[in-house]
Protein backbone atom coordinates (compact mmCIF):
# COMPACT_ATOMS: atom_id res chain seq x y z
CA UNK A 1 0.00 0.00 0.00
CA UNK A 2 2.85 2.31 0.73
CA UNK A 3 4.22 1.62 -2.75
CA UNK A 4 0.84 2.40 -4.29
CA UNK A 5 0.61 5.58 -2.27
CA UNK A 6 4.01 6.66 -3.52
CA UNK A 7 2.97 5.85 -7.06
CA UNK A 8 -0.18 7.98 -6.71
CA UNK A 9 1.65 11.05 -5.30
CA UNK A 10 2.41 12.59 -8.71
CA UNK A 11 -1.24 12.21 -9.62
CA UNK A 12 -2.23 14.05 -6.45
CA UNK A 13 0.27 16.85 -7.21
CA UNK A 14 -1.11 17.11 -10.71
CA UNK A 15 -4.66 17.22 -9.38
CA UNK A 16 -3.73 19.89 -6.82
CA UNK A 17 -1.98 21.95 -9.47
CA UNK A 18 -4.96 21.73 -11.79
CA UNK A 19 -7.33 22.94 -9.07
CA UNK A 20 -4.97 25.84 -8.25
CA UNK A 21 -4.73 26.86 -11.90
CA UNK A 22 -8.52 26.64 -12.25
CA UNK A 23 -8.97 28.84 -9.18
CA UNK A 24 -6.45 31.40 -10.49
CA UNK A 25 -8.11 31.36 -13.94
CA UNK A 26 -11.55 32.00 -12.44
CA UNK A 27 -10.19 34.91 -10.36
CA UNK A 28 -8.41 36.60 -13.28
CA UNK A 29 -9.51 40.16 -14.31
CA UNK A 30 -11.96 40.32 -17.21
CA UNK A 31 -10.35 40.11 -20.62
CA UNK A 32 -10.07 43.40 -22.44
CA UNK A 33 -8.92 44.10 -25.96
CA UNK A 34 -6.07 46.62 -26.24
CA UNK A 35 -8.35 49.19 -27.89
CA UNK A 36 -10.77 49.17 -24.95
CA UNK A 37 -8.24 50.88 -22.73
CA UNK A 38 -9.68 53.90 -20.88
CA UNK A 39 -9.01 57.09 -22.77
CA UNK A 40 -6.90 59.76 -21.11
CA UNK A 41 -9.65 62.33 -21.21
CA UNK A 42 -11.83 59.94 -19.17
CA UNK A 43 -9.33 59.78 -16.30
CA UNK A 44 -9.35 61.81 -13.10
CA UNK A 45 -5.88 63.12 -13.90
CA UNK A 46 -7.20 64.73 -17.04
CA UNK A 47 -10.07 66.43 -15.26
CA UNK A 48 -7.89 67.61 -12.36
CA UNK A 49 -5.40 69.05 -14.85
CA UNK A 50 -8.15 70.61 -16.96
CA UNK A 51 -9.85 72.15 -13.94
CA UNK A 52 -6.61 73.62 -12.62
CA UNK A 53 -5.69 74.94 -16.07
CA UNK A 54 -9.12 76.48 -16.53
CA UNK A 55 -8.94 78.34 -13.21
CA UNK A 56 -5.41 79.60 -13.93
CA UNK A 57 -6.43 80.57 -17.48
CA UNK A 58 -9.45 82.49 -16.22
CA UNK A 59 -7.30 84.41 -13.73
CA UNK A 60 -4.73 85.18 -16.46
CA UNK A 61 -7.48 86.27 -18.85
CA UNK A 62 -9.08 88.59 -16.30
CA UNK A 63 -5.73 90.14 -15.42
CA UNK A 64 -5.12 91.06 -19.07
CA UNK A 65 -8.45 92.70 -19.83
CA UNK A 66 -8.38 96.38 -20.68
CA UNK A 67 -10.64 99.03 -22.17
CA UNK A 68 -10.39 100.10 -25.79
CA UNK A 69 -10.65 103.83 -26.61
CA UNK A 70 -14.42 103.40 -26.98
CA UNK A 71 -14.76 101.57 -23.64
CA UNK A 72 -15.01 98.05 -25.09
CA UNK A 73 -13.45 95.37 -22.87
CA UNK A 74 -10.88 93.20 -24.64
CA UNK A 75 -8.06 90.76 -23.93
CA UNK A 76 -4.49 91.90 -24.71
CA UNK A 77 -1.32 90.12 -23.61
CA UNK A 78 1.02 91.64 -26.22
CA UNK A 79 3.15 94.55 -25.04
CA UNK A 80 3.59 97.75 -27.05
CA UNK A 81 7.26 96.84 -27.58
CA UNK A 82 6.34 93.44 -29.04
CA UNK A 83 3.73 95.08 -31.27
CA UNK A 84 6.24 97.64 -32.53
CA UNK A 85 8.79 94.90 -33.22
CA UNK A 86 6.27 92.93 -35.27
CA UNK A 87 5.35 96.10 -37.13
CA UNK A 88 9.02 96.75 -37.95
CA UNK A 89 9.35 93.26 -39.41
CA UNK A 90 6.18 93.72 -41.49
CA UNK A 91 7.44 97.14 -42.61
CA UNK A 92 10.69 95.66 -43.96
CA UNK A 93 8.76 92.97 -45.83
CA UNK A 94 6.36 95.52 -47.30
CA UNK A 95 9.18 97.80 -48.43
CA UNK A 96 10.96 94.84 -50.02
CA UNK A 97 7.77 93.78 -51.84
CA UNK A 98 6.99 97.25 -53.23
CA UNK A 99 10.53 98.66 -53.45
CA UNK A 100 10.14 99.52 -57.13
CA UNK A 101 6.66 101.05 -56.69
CA UNK A 102 7.27 103.50 -53.84
CA UNK A 103 6.41 107.01 -55.02
CA UNK A 104 9.13 109.58 -54.15
CA UNK A 105 8.24 111.87 -51.23
CA UNK A 106 8.85 114.88 -53.45
CA UNK A 107 6.03 113.94 -55.85
CA UNK A 108 2.76 115.95 -55.66
CA UNK A 109 0.74 112.81 -54.87
CA UNK A 110 2.97 111.86 -51.96
CA UNK A 111 2.99 115.40 -50.58
CA UNK A 112 -0.81 115.52 -50.82
CA UNK A 113 -1.17 112.30 -48.82
CA UNK A 114 1.40 113.52 -46.29
CA UNK A 115 -0.52 116.75 -45.80
CA UNK A 116 -3.83 115.03 -45.05
CA UNK A 117 -2.25 112.39 -42.81
CA UNK A 118 -0.27 114.86 -40.71
CA UNK A 119 -3.28 117.09 -40.31
CA UNK A 120 -5.23 114.18 -38.81
CA UNK A 121 -2.33 113.06 -36.61
CA UNK A 122 -1.86 116.55 -35.16
CA UNK A 123 -5.57 117.05 -34.58
CA UNK A 124 -5.82 113.66 -32.83
CA UNK A 125 -2.77 114.52 -30.72
CA UNK A 126 -1.11 111.16 -31.32
CA UNK A 127 2.52 111.11 -30.12
CA UNK A 128 5.43 109.60 -32.01
CA UNK A 129 6.92 109.93 -35.46
CA UNK A 130 5.15 108.62 -38.55
CA UNK A 131 6.34 107.29 -41.90
CA UNK A 132 4.01 107.67 -44.88
CA UNK A 133 4.49 105.96 -48.24
CA UNK A 134 2.46 105.99 -51.44
CA UNK A 135 2.61 102.83 -53.56
CA UNK A 136 2.10 103.20 -57.30
CA UNK A 137 -0.61 100.61 -57.86
CA UNK A 138 -4.16 100.42 -59.20
CA UNK A 139 -5.23 98.69 -55.99
CA UNK A 140 -7.77 100.68 -53.97
CA UNK A 141 -6.42 100.19 -50.49
CA UNK A 142 -4.47 101.65 -47.58
CA UNK A 143 -3.13 100.22 -44.34
CA UNK A 144 -1.12 101.21 -41.28
CA UNK A 145 1.40 98.96 -39.53
CA UNK A 146 2.22 99.03 -35.81
CA UNK A 147 4.99 101.53 -35.25
CA UNK A 148 3.17 104.27 -37.21
CA UNK A 149 3.88 103.18 -40.80
CA UNK A 150 1.22 104.32 -43.29
CA UNK A 151 0.90 102.88 -46.82
CA UNK A 152 -1.51 104.24 -49.41
CA UNK A 153 -2.02 102.68 -52.85
CA UNK A 154 -2.39 105.35 -55.51
CA UNK A 155 -5.43 103.56 -56.96
CA UNK A 156 -7.36 104.55 -53.83
CA UNK A 157 -7.30 108.19 -54.93
CA UNK A 158 -9.66 107.41 -57.81
CA UNK A 159 -12.35 106.59 -55.22
CA UNK A 160 -11.20 108.83 -52.38
CA UNK A 161 -11.18 111.68 -54.88
CA UNK A 162 -11.56 114.55 -52.41
CA UNK A 163 -9.47 115.59 -49.45
CA UNK A 164 -12.31 114.77 -47.06
CA UNK A 165 -12.69 111.30 -48.58
CA UNK A 166 -8.96 110.61 -48.28
CA UNK A 167 -9.13 111.87 -44.69
CA UNK A 168 -11.87 109.30 -44.04
CA UNK A 169 -9.59 106.44 -45.09
CA UNK A 170 -6.47 107.71 -43.36
CA UNK A 171 -8.30 108.52 -40.12
CA UNK A 172 -9.77 105.01 -40.13
CA UNK A 173 -6.36 103.37 -40.61
CA UNK A 174 -4.67 105.62 -38.02
CA UNK A 175 -7.46 104.66 -35.60
CA UNK A 176 -6.44 101.00 -35.91
CA UNK A 177 -2.96 101.82 -34.61
CA UNK A 178 -4.30 104.17 -31.94
CA UNK A 179 -6.66 101.45 -30.64
CA UNK A 180 -3.96 98.73 -30.83
CA UNK A 181 -6.15 96.42 -32.86
CA UNK A 182 -3.13 94.45 -34.10
CA UNK A 183 -2.17 93.58 -30.52
CA UNK A 184 -5.76 92.60 -29.76
CA UNK A 185 -5.99 90.22 -32.72
CA UNK A 186 -2.57 88.72 -32.03
CA UNK A 187 -3.49 88.13 -28.39
CA UNK A 188 -6.66 86.30 -29.37
CA UNK A 189 -4.75 84.22 -31.93
CA UNK A 190 -2.17 83.17 -29.31
CA UNK A 191 -4.87 82.12 -26.85
CA UNK A 192 -6.73 80.10 -29.49
CA UNK A 193 -3.52 78.43 -30.67
CA UNK A 194 -2.83 77.26 -27.13
CA UNK A 195 -6.33 75.79 -26.98
CA UNK A 196 -5.86 74.01 -30.33
CA UNK A 197 -2.64 72.39 -29.10
CA UNK A 198 -4.29 71.19 -25.89
CA UNK A 199 -7.23 69.64 -27.73
CA UNK A 200 -4.98 68.06 -30.35
CA UNK A 201 -2.70 66.44 -27.76
CA UNK A 202 -5.19 65.31 -25.15
CA UNK A 203 -8.51 64.86 -26.95
CA UNK A 204 -8.53 64.40 -30.71
CA UNK A 205 -6.57 66.10 -33.54
CA UNK A 206 -9.67 66.08 -35.75
CA UNK A 207 -11.59 67.88 -33.00
CA UNK A 208 -8.86 70.52 -32.95
CA UNK A 209 -9.26 71.12 -36.69
CA UNK A 210 -13.01 71.42 -36.33
CA UNK A 211 -12.51 73.77 -33.39
CA UNK A 212 -10.16 75.91 -35.46
CA UNK A 213 -12.81 76.39 -38.13
CA UNK A 214 -15.50 77.18 -35.58
CA UNK A 215 -13.22 79.64 -33.75
CA UNK A 216 -12.50 81.46 -37.02
CA UNK A 217 -16.20 81.74 -37.79
CA UNK A 218 -17.44 82.56 -34.27
CA UNK A 219 -14.51 84.42 -32.68
CA UNK A 220 -11.87 85.76 -35.05
CA UNK A 221 -14.08 87.12 -37.83
CA UNK A 222 -16.63 88.78 -35.49
CA UNK A 223 -13.77 90.36 -33.53
CA UNK A 224 -12.24 91.68 -36.76
CA UNK A 225 -15.57 93.21 -37.80
CA UNK A 226 -15.90 94.77 -34.35
CA UNK A 227 -12.45 96.31 -34.67
CA UNK A 228 -13.38 97.73 -38.08
CA UNK A 229 -16.52 99.32 -36.69
CA UNK A 230 -14.55 100.77 -33.79
CA UNK A 231 -11.96 102.18 -36.20
CA UNK A 232 -14.80 103.83 -38.16
CA UNK A 233 -16.05 105.49 -34.97
CA UNK A 234 -12.61 106.67 -33.82
CA UNK A 235 -11.69 107.70 -37.36
CA UNK A 236 -14.78 109.91 -37.68
CA UNK A 237 -13.79 111.58 -34.42
CA UNK A 238 -10.25 112.17 -35.72
CA UNK A 239 -11.32 113.64 -39.05
CA UNK A 240 -13.87 115.87 -37.30
CA UNK A 241 -11.17 117.23 -34.99
CA UNK A 242 -9.09 117.94 -38.10
CA UNK A 243 -12.04 119.94 -39.47
CA UNK A 244 -12.94 117.53 -42.24
CA UNK A 245 -16.57 116.88 -43.12
CA UNK A 246 -17.85 113.60 -41.56
CA UNK A 247 -20.67 113.48 -44.14
CA UNK A 248 -18.02 112.70 -46.75
CA UNK A 249 -17.39 109.35 -45.08
CA UNK A 250 -20.87 108.18 -46.10
CA UNK A 251 -20.34 109.31 -49.68
CA UNK A 252 -16.97 107.57 -49.84
CA UNK A 253 -18.40 104.22 -48.77
CA UNK A 254 -21.26 104.59 -51.21
CA UNK A 255 -18.68 104.90 -53.99
CA UNK A 256 -16.75 101.94 -52.57
CA UNK A 257 -19.95 99.89 -52.58
CA UNK A 258 -20.26 100.35 -56.35
CA UNK A 259 -16.85 98.72 -56.91
CA UNK A 260 -16.88 95.96 -54.30
CA UNK A 261 -17.34 92.22 -54.72
CA UNK A 262 -20.15 90.91 -52.56
CA UNK A 263 -18.97 88.64 -49.72
CA UNK A 264 -21.34 87.38 -47.00
CA UNK A 265 -20.66 89.39 -43.84
CA UNK A 266 -20.48 86.17 -41.80
CA UNK A 267 -17.39 85.13 -43.78
CA UNK A 268 -15.76 88.56 -43.99
CA UNK A 269 -13.22 90.35 -41.82
CA UNK A 270 -15.10 93.62 -42.46
CA UNK A 271 -18.73 94.60 -42.01
CA UNK A 272 -20.77 94.66 -45.19
CA UNK A 273 -20.57 98.04 -46.88
CA UNK A 274 -24.33 98.55 -46.50
CA UNK A 275 -24.05 97.90 -42.76
CA UNK A 276 -21.02 100.13 -42.59
CA UNK A 277 -22.83 103.02 -44.25
CA UNK A 278 -25.72 102.62 -41.84
CA UNK A 279 -23.38 102.64 -38.83
CA UNK A 280 -21.47 105.68 -40.06
CA UNK A 281 -24.70 107.61 -40.65
CA UNK A 282 -25.58 107.01 -37.00
CA UNK A 283 -22.13 108.23 -35.93
CA UNK A 284 -22.11 111.42 -38.01
CA UNK A 285 -24.16 113.62 -35.60
CA UNK A 286 -21.70 113.00 -32.76
CA UNK A 287 -18.76 113.68 -35.10
CA UNK A 288 -20.34 116.95 -36.25
CA UNK A 289 -20.61 118.08 -32.64
CA UNK A 290 -16.91 117.34 -32.22
CA UNK A 291 -16.14 119.34 -35.37
CA UNK A 292 -18.14 122.34 -34.18
CA UNK A 293 -16.33 122.27 -30.85
CA UNK A 294 -12.87 121.83 -32.39
CA UNK A 295 -12.89 123.97 -35.51
CA UNK A 296 -13.15 127.72 -36.20
CA UNK A 297 -16.01 129.06 -38.37
CA UNK A 298 -15.93 128.05 -42.02
CA UNK A 299 -14.82 131.43 -43.26
CA UNK A 300 -11.73 131.22 -41.03
CA UNK A 301 -10.88 127.56 -41.55
CA UNK A 302 -9.00 127.93 -44.82
CA UNK A 303 -7.01 130.88 -43.55
CA UNK A 304 -6.16 128.95 -40.39
CA UNK A 305 -4.71 125.97 -42.24
CA UNK A 306 -3.00 128.11 -44.88
CA UNK A 307 -1.08 129.79 -42.08
CA UNK A 308 0.10 126.33 -41.01
CA UNK A 309 1.17 125.59 -44.56
CA UNK A 310 -1.53 122.93 -45.01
Amino acid sequence: MQFISQRMWPIRRLSLGTRTQTRLFNNRPPYQRFNNKQKFWQTRTFWYTTGTGTVCGAIYYQSHLEDSPTGRRRFINVSSAEETQLGASAYMQTMATYRFQIVPHTSPVSQYVHKVAHRIIRAANIPGSWEIHVINSREKNAFVLPGNKIFVFSGLLSVANTEDALATVLAHEIAHVFARHSAEKLSAAKALQLLYIFVSLFVDPSAAEMGRSMATLLVELPNSRQCEQEADEIGLDFMARACYDPHQAVELWQRMQENEQMVPQLLSTHPSTAKRIENIRNMVPKALMKKEASCPPNDLTQTFFKQLGL
